[in-house]
């Protein structure tokens, strides 16, 4: 009897011992919310070159997919990874079979949250008169991309300030500094390109790539804007005339296209100088 009360104790100290040496299990991984799919009514979102020029706008996509029509009045994305804004008011009537593009605004983008389910918010309203309020999950991956975009150039604009300085006017160009100041960590920052708009080409006086070093907390990179085309459509038509991305890469990261931050005051410079070049 005694040698069996030994031998219990032996295996709860053994047992004990072998859960101390266990490594600690790892946290379940959050759950995502799984939309139920709305009868007679699929979407999707997708972004087109008209979006992205106007900035924080996508296309909500419905098809009428059962055997009614119907008229959605209003609009309002809805993602965790999102702000959330207002909805758009709309009257967009389907008839069965018939798809339907809603441009739909979308708020700013949460770096601390995932994006799904990512769904668009519409108020529907029956042939009857009947009115309803209905969660369409959305499908495709192009909140994500969005979401990763943002977040990207978030990362690096917490290791360093992107500005544009002492824009003035030189004759048939516009020069300036593009200027890089650290706000944290030690790691390099590799500048390797500037892209121009469809009117106005930026181009770096230094040979790129170029980087900020560890020990360096401010880099100035001379820049010189030249008319990129005057011709009346380019004018006229061009959605982004002052956007030019610049590629950063912080440490061993990958490259991030960083839009140069031109103020309101320098786009007014920007375009009397791309006007008094174009009309001579």
């Amino acid at each position: 009897m005694r040698g069996a009360a030994v031998c219990l104790v032996l295996v709860a100290v053994l047992a004990g011992c072998s859960g101390a040496d266990e490594p600690p299990s790892a946290p379940p991984s959050p759950t995502v919310e799984r939309l139920p799919e709305v009868p007679g009514i699929s979407g999707e979102a997708v972004q087109l070159r008209t979006d992205a020029a106007i900035g924080g706008q996508v296309q909500v996509r419905l098809t009428d997919t059962g055997p009614a029509p119907f008229t959605v009045t209003s609009v309002q994305l809805d993602s965790p990874g999102f702000a959330p804004v207002p909805a758009r008011t709309v009257a967009a009537a389907y008839a069965p079979g018939q798809t339907i593009d809603l441009p739909t605004p979308f708020g700013t983008v949460d770096c601390a949250a995932g994006v799904d389910p990512v769904a668009a918010r519409i108020t529907v309203q029956r042939p009857e008169g009947a009115v309803e309020e209905l969660r369409v999950p959305l499908s495709g991956d192009t909140m994500a991309q969005v979401h990763d975009a943002a977040c990207a150039v978030e990362r690096v604009l917490a290791v360093v300030d992107i500005a544009v300085e002492d824009l003035t006017e030189a004759g048939t160009t516009a020069t300036g500094v593009v200027v890089l100041t650290r706000r944290s960590g030690d790691e390099p920052v590799e500048v390797t390109r500037l892209g121009g708009s469809v009117v106005l080409q930026p181009v770096l006086d230094d040979e790129l790539p170029v980087t900020l070093a560890a020990e360096q907390d401010e880099l100035r990179l001379p820049v010189t804007f030249d008319a990129a085309r005057c011709d009346p459509h380019a004018l006229a038509e061009t959605k982004k005339p002052f956007v030019f991305p610049l590629a950063v890469t912080v440490g061993d990261g990958e490259s991030v296209p960083v839009d140069l931050p031109i103020e309101d005051a320098q786009k007014v410079q920007l375009e009397e100088f791309l006007g008094r070049v174009c009309t001579g």
